[in-house]
């Protein structure tokens, strides 16, 4: 990775590029951030930055983040994340990732949290079909159907699809577009949709397939 910026999602809207056409884009506050703490081969066994981005009461910091913010010498931030950057060099504690650390053009992959749906079915969960309606499948026309084999080997087999918990994981999206940056205000327009509701928060990275 050589480059990352955390930031929030604001909604989608769309723009319009030089021929008129129109770009469905998802707007993401993006940084400023900072650099709370640098670690190297020599003392951690591998080279990231952590960065901060949001603003964070002081009484609101448990003690041991407190002296983590006060050994860098930086104000509290509401999120921290780890970048595992292939050139930590140029950076120090202190120093602040704005959005024009990205451009329009280049490609990025951004994480997030999805939405949380909540109890879901299998037809809601896994896309299963349901079964017949009619000729004696009685009320079980969006259940799961059987779980397993027989005597052997007399249980369900784990990683079997099922219903259960959907939603609310970390979620990737890869090699979205920058359709645009706005500098001045910390946003950030990618191309297309990304995980999660309006104000979570998610990261942007360079595209590992790009």
């Amino acid at each position: 990775m050589k480059k990352g910026i955390i930031g929030k999602k604001i909604g989608m809207t769309q723009i319009f590029d030089e021929k008129g056409k129109v770009i469905p884009v998802t707007v993401i506050e993006a940084g400023p951030c900072v650099v709370t703490q640098k670690k190297t081969e020599e003392n951690d066994g591998y080279n990231a930055v952590q960065i901060g981005f949001g603003d964070q009461k002081p009484q609101r910091v448990k003690k041991p983040l407190t002296g983590h913010f006060k050994k860098g010498d930086v104000a509290p931030k509401k999120t921290l994340r780890e970048l595992r950057l292939d050139d930590i060099s140029a950076l120090n504690v202190g120093d602040l990732i704005k959005a024009d650390t990205f451009a329009a053009g280049e490609r990025v992959d951004v994480t997030g949290k999805s939405k949380g749906k909540g109890y879901a079915g299998v037809i809601k969960r896994w896309n299963f079909r349901r079964l017949k309606e009619t000729h004696g499948s009685g009320p079980v026309a969006r259940h799961g159907g059987s779980n397993g084999a027989c005597s052997t080997p007399s249980r369900v087999w784990k990683g079997l699809k099922m219903a259960g918990h959907l939603g609310a994981e970390t979620v990737t999206v890869q090699n979205l577009t920058v359709a645009k940056v706005d500098a001045e205000n910390n946003l950030i327009a990618v191309k297309g949709a990304i995980p999660g509701p309006n104000g979570g928060i998610v990261v942007v990275r360079d595209s590992v397939k790009a």
